[in-house]
């Protein structure tokens, strides 16, 4: 039995998701989640989840970040980004960091099932309106280095960076992933060496290198 998991905060959305999930794969267990916390509580508690349908810009995630995280903590686990962005650059750049496939906001059912249907084969799946675009679209330098430094992270050295990125100082990095702050230090200095930088500041320049702006909450001017 296939076991997918819903990420997206827009509870409408989630609905469609689960309809287009049931329609795809009956019998499926689906879960949802609402955040990028409450999607990696997921995966640490259920090691046998196929598919996340991943909202770029719920609460916690931050562009690429959230899809970063899960393919270098849970790299089993196929994702396709959800998102209203469908810049073909954007997409492009979701498929270097691991995307299995990349699904605009603006599909419909018959798309949302195909998808699920096609990652769940092992397949990549983009949208037909996307597809000669993307390919058409190199692939930026900068993001196949940054993939492949963030791929050389331990799941641990991930949530440290990832905790890092946030300001939190040792003692409180250690105190949130239960472990001693001689932990966190030995985990900082092989962070620092796989990611070539010298201290936590370009540490969490490089996570941030991950972020995209969100089109559905641009304001126009």
């Amino acid at each position: 039995m296939s076991r997918l998991l819903i990420a997206d905060d827009h509870p409408l959305f989630r609905a469609a998701l689960r309809q287009a999930s049931a329609d795809a794969v009956p019998g499926a267990s689906v879960q949802e989640a609402d955040t990028l916390e409450a999607v990696i509580a997921v995966l640490e508690a259920d090691a046998d989840v196929d598919l996340v349908l991943l909202d770029l810009h719920m609460p916690g995630n931050h562009g690429l970040a959230g899809l970063a995280a899960i393919r270098t903590q849970y790299p089993g686990v196929a994702v396709v980004v959800v998102s209203a962005n469908d810049d073909p650059r954007v997409v492009r750049r979701a498929l270097d960091h691991g995307a299995a496939g990349y699904l605009p906001k603006s599909a419909g059912l018959d798309e949302l099932r195909d998808a699920i249907r096609a990652v769940l084969a092992c397949e990549q799946w983009l949208p037909a309106a996307l597809r000669g675009a993307v390919a058409r679209t190199e692939s930026a330098r900068a993001d196949a280095d940054l993939a492949a430094r963030l791929a050389s992270l331990s799941p641990q050295q991930f949530r440290v960076l990832t905790l890092v990125a946030q300001g939190l100082l040792n003692k409180q990095i250690a105190d949130r992933l239960d472990v001693q702050e001689r932990t966190v230090k030995a985990h900082l200095s092989a962070i620092f060496e796989r990611l070539g930088v010298r201290n936590r500041t370009q540490a969490s320049v490089v996570l941030r290198e991950l972020e995209l702006s969100d089109p559905s909450r641009q304001v126009p001017g």
